[in-house]
């Protein structure tokens, strides 16, 4: 028995797919090794799912999740908090619109990566792009906004009639006054509206699940990026768990993570290597307060772990 056993379950995982994943093109044009169907099941009571075997930074995880509970989908929320995980879908928007006049940015996710002088001109675009959503609200009205993604379609469904529905919140108050509902659903595809996000939903569909004083929240994701998106999607939705829970007056029980296409990026390799090769820490504990807030006023201060020993980060592009 590891002293780690969620994460060890996250290890098997990269190494499975390492060793017998199928080479598969994709959109990106960068190429991944994939399996598809895996499940992965993560006991909350035993430490929060953050992993230890690299760095991975909770107060983006933390950033992010309170930007969907709140219904959000304009990145300004996200710079405020100093988050740029979503910069490059709606950077890639500014650079191709008419009201872009600066170096041709075309092909710039691959391009930055290989062309110094590129990379320059680059940063120096991006730079002043998340300067203007901060400064200008109307440009970041423009330029910002992503779409009728996550925290729209969990918070602000439109149905077809043209009124809204708060899938979320309406699961929160069913939690309460029907726990033994199979119905505790919550949906991210939309797929009236997948063609107008700037990145259409991985994480498509959750569940919650209560027994015994418990809550258990199963995921499915389309899409998984292993060594990137996976990390982030575990603690995120672990976190989601907790605060649901804390709501309804329940103990976190566990995570269950099912995912379709299953990759690591061929320019991941050697990263996830690494990974593999350091051995994991315990698992932090998470801290919410005494009492809880309705769910979409949380605050990053309300959320703190305790314990987060970890091994140093590990830098990889991201495919856009």
């Amino acid at each position: 028995m590891t002293i780690n056993e969620n994460e060890q379950q996250y290890l098997d995982l990269a190494r499975y797919v390492l060793e017998h994943g199928h080479q598969k093109d994709d959109r990106t044009g960068t190429g991944t090794r994939s399996i598809f169907g895996y499940q992965m099941r993560f006991d909350l009571q035993k430490g929060f799912p953050l992993l230890t075997t690299k760095k991975v930074p909770f107060g983006l995880i933390k950033s992010e999740l309170l930007w969907f509970l709140r219904g959000d989908s304009n990145i300004r929320f996200l710079l405020q908090h100093h988050n740029h995980i979503w910069d490059e879908w709606a950077f890639e928007r500014w650079v191709n619109s008419d009201e872009y006049h600066g170096p041709d940015m075309t092909d710039f996710g691959r391009r930055s990566l290989v062309d110094a002088d590129f990379n320059k001109a680059y940063q120096e675009q991006k730079k002043l792009f998340c300067q203007n959503i901060l400064d200008d609200e109307q440009f970041a009205k423009r330029f910002g906004e992503l779409g009728n993604i996550y925290g729209k379609q969990w918070r602000h469904w439109k149905t077809s009639n043209g009124q809204f529905i708060d899938q979320l919140g309406n699961v929160i108050e069913q939690i309460k006054t029907n726990p033994t509902s199979r119905r505790l659903i919550v949906t991210a595809w939309n797929p009236e509206e997948v063609p107008s996000m700037a990145l259409p939903p991985c994480h498509t569909m959750f569940q919650f699940y209560v027994n015994d004083g418990y809550l258990s929240c199963q995921l499915y994701q389309r899409s998984a990026d292993i060594f990137l998106g996976v990390p982030f999607n575990i603690a995120s939705y672990a976190l989601l768990t907790h605060l649901i829970a804390h709501q309804c007056g329940l103990k976190a029980g566990a995570f269950i993570h099912t995912l379709g296409d299953a990759h690591i990026y061929n320019n991941h390799f050697e990263q996830v290597k690494t990974q593999l090769s350091r051995t994991p820490h315990r698992a932090p504990k998470l801290i919410l307060p005494a009492e809880p807030k309705d769910i979409d006023e949380y605050q990053m201060d309300d959320i703190k772990l305790s314990g987060y020993t970890h091994e140093p980060a590990i830098k990889a592009p991201v495919a856009v």
